[in-house]
């Protein structure tokens, strides 16, 4: 029989010092996490405070995108990129800068003519509403209302005065923002190559060739929705300012200039605040003259829905209209109208990037997918049987 051996119990030096309940790695835990919440908090300010400034460097970067290609070309046939780019630089300030003196010049002489009409229409106007609602206004009793209300006029004159400086302001610092963006566009245009060098050479091979492959898209996507755009800019200009000047409607050519930018750089509402321009003016001129510039707007938005638009940037911006239109609602909520301007070639450009990492099967033969699909299937089937 076994006998059953008992083990001793430990013996407790009494001069050791018993462990504490909280664990040894418990007070590095907390400094850490106090840490990584300080500075995620310093980054999320940082963030918040520096992002005009990075809206602005990816305005300068797509603008200087769709810059290099007439760059590039120029510099391949022997000219320095730095004269190169201010060559285009200048051609577009150029083109801009006459396209605002047409249209303040078309606005002041508009609002000259209206303020000249002015009594006239507003008689007009008084007549036709005594004469549908039986009412009993004259000029006479409007300029008595408008005497009453002088306080409240010289009110509001006096706060639209205190505005200024705040106007002021806000136009200085647009046109600081303009420099700053022109500033960023001349130096990626310019330095675009030792730019891509500086980048690529953090990087390892393979990471280069992909970071290169996308710049090239954006070069590709980018400079291809400008030069589509532009192109169905001119089109649209040339084919309005036939129309207006056969119907004899003044400033013609600018008239279809502001048609032909506005309708093709303006996302979205840009085809309605186009058209709505020459027919306002067109208003002051015969009203049925308004109504067949309205008539002429619809039926050249679908020409060149169909038409024109398919063939021009089939090679350029292949890109739905619905994700078109989502993706200016996003660029608009994200940065402003200077979103909604950029969104759709950075739309295209990450489309067409990414198009190339996604596997693409053969569709199968069924109804939902499609007529097309069944046709070519049975085509391939009967190729493989010869």
């Amino acid at each position: 029989m076994a006998s059953s051996e008992q083990t001793p119990d430990p013996v407790v030096d009494p001069a050791r010092p018993r462990p504490s309940g909280m664990p040894r790695w418990l007070p590095r835990a907390v400094v850490l996490v106090l840490l990584l919440v300080g500075l995620f908090q310093l980054a999320s300010w940082a963030f918040l405070q520096l992002t005009g400034f990075l809206a602005t460097l990816l305005v300068s970067f797509v603008i200087s995108l769709a810059m290099e290609p007439a760059v590039d070309r120029m510099a391949a046939r022997g000219m320095r990129r730095g004269l190169a780019t201010f060559l285009v630089f200048l051609v577009t300030i150029v083109v801009t800068a006459g396209f605002v003196a047409a249209m303040v010049t078309l606005l002041v002489d508009q609002a000259g003519q209206v303020a000249t009409q002015l009594p006239h229409l507003l008689q007009e106007a008084l007549d036709r509403c005594n004469s549908t609602f039986g009412t009993d206004f004259s000029m006479d009793k409007l300029q008595q209302a408008l005497l009453n209300n002088a306080g409240s006029v010289e009110q509001w004159a006096q706060k639209a005065a205190n505005n200024i400086w705040g106007v002021s302001s806000s136009l200085l610092g647009g046109v600081f923002q303009l420099f700053t963006i022109a500033l960023f566009t001349f130096y990626f245009t310019a330095d675009g190559p030792r730019l891509r060098r500086v980048v690529c050479s953090v990087l390892p091979p393979h990471r280069q060739q992909e970071v290169l492959r996308a710049w090239e898209v954006g070069i590709e996507k980018t400079g291809g929705y400008l030069y589509s755009r532009a192109l169905l800019a001119f089109c649209s200009a040339v084919a309005h300012f036939v129309v207006l000047a056969l119907l004899g409607i003044p400033y013609a050519a600018a008239l279809a200039i502001w048609v032909g930018v506005v309708s093709q750089f303006v996302p979205t509402i840009g085809t309605y605040l186009a058209g709505a321009l020459p027919i306002l003016v067109a208003l002051t001129v015969n009203p049925w003259y308004a109504l067949w510039i309205l008539v002429f707007v619809i039926v050249y938005q679908q020409v060149e829905n169909y038409l024109l638009q398919p063939r021009i940037t089939a090679r350029t911006v292949e890109i739905h209209p619905a994700v078109a239109f989502g993706s200016v609602i996003v660029g608009a909520a994200l940065l402003g109208a200077v979103g909604a301007l950029i969104a759709i070639p950075v739309t295209a450009t990450v489309q067409a990037f990414a198009g190339s990492y996604i596997r693409r099967y053969e569709l199968v033969d069924h109804a939902r997918v499609g007529r097309e699909a069944g046709p070519k299937k049975r085509e391939e089937a009967n190729n493989a049987d010869k």
